[in-house]
């Protein structure tokens, strides 16, 4: 990576300062990851051993629950390390490569959660249509269009980063590398840039959000002509989609659609969407999906009686 700056190596200042609080968000947060990674392992293993959940809705939630686990992957173990080491040093190509995976996951889960959305609109708007719209073959095409759209926009962020001149100090007040901390450091005016960001990442942020809450409105709307039990499973699915598509819009559009202007909450925001959503997902998805839950008790079943037999 070409280096136009003289600062080779960034400090991140973390969450807090305080030594009894850096050792709670050490516990805090080991258990949220792990957490993490456990809980959509479990979703990933168990949609891709089930037969009974081949349809799209599950092959999306499969990607989805990778998206979550490398999203959260690309802060939560630096955050967690930081939180007991004396000086918190990422080099500079650490950092670019962490701003890289940060946008690339963050974007993919984006564009997942756009095609479940999708999914749910022609399933229950047009269900005779649904088996040829929502093909596997149109699923895999739509997936590599989503991995093709998140690595043109994390490469975009990424270049933006390397623009930056750092001269000093290399104070990172944040506890991770992003461009709008990255921004406060750079020695030269960065409205430009700012402006780039905010119209790349915010621009992202909010028409999806808007394209979800507007679809979702419609299958809502769609259901007042299906059965009471059918509208009762919708209303169960489309209710866990819109919790994630709250839970985790809602950050990034305040953090990622503003001028370069630090508040107080920042990086608590930050936590929420780039943590504490991955956490949440697979305990939505799964407490809220009884097909879920059966799939994973049958696998679970089968493997105890595959190890007594064994």
């Amino acid at each position: 990576m070409q280096q136009n700056h003289s600062v080779t190596e960034f400090i991140l200042l973390g969450l807090t300062q305080d030594p009894l609080r850096q050792k709670i968000v050490f516990v805090i947060f080991l258990i949220f990851y792990m957490g993490t990674v456990v809980g959509n392992t479990l979703i990933f293993v168990t949609i891709k051993s089930s037969r009974t959940l081949g349809s799209p809705m599950y092959f999306f939630l499969f990607y989805l629950s990778i998206a979550d686990s490398c999203f959260s992957t690309s802060t939560a173990p630096r955050l967690i390390v930081d939180a007991l080491s004396a000086k918190k040093i990422i080099s500079y190509n650490e950092c670019m490569t962490q701003v890289f995976g940060l946008h690339l996951f963050g974007c993919m889960e984006i564009f997942v959660l756009i095609l479940m959305a999708v999914d749910r609109y022609v399933a229950i708007c047009k269900p005779l249509s649904y088996p040829t719209i929502m093909s596997r073959q149109v699923c895999i095409i739509l997936i590599v269009l989503a991995w093709i759209g998140s690595i043109i926009h994390s490469m975009a962020q990424m270049i933006l980063a390397l623009r930056l001149p750092f001269c000093g100090p290399n104070l990172i007040d944040h506890y991770c590398c992003d461009l709008q901390p990255l921004l406060k450091l750079a020695c030269m005016d960065t409205y430009m840039i700012n402006l780039l960001f905010v119209s790349n990442s915010g621009a992202v942020c909010s028409s999806a959000f808007m394209i979800l809450i507007i679809s979702y409105i419609v299958i809502l709307h769609s259901l007042r002509n299906h059965s009471a039990e059918g509208r009762k499973k919708a209303l169960s699915t489309c209710t866990s989609h819109i919790i994630v598509v709250i839970l985790f819009f809602g950050p990034c559009i305040f953090i990622y659609t503003r001028p370069p202007t630090t508040f107080p909450m920042d990086k608590t925001v930050a936590v929420f969407y780039t943590i504490g959503t991955p956490f949440l997902n697979p305990l939505i998805y799964t407490l809220r999906n009884a097909e879920v839950k059966n799939a994973m008790r049958k696998l679970w079943h089968g493997k105890i009686i595959s190890e007594n037999k064994g």
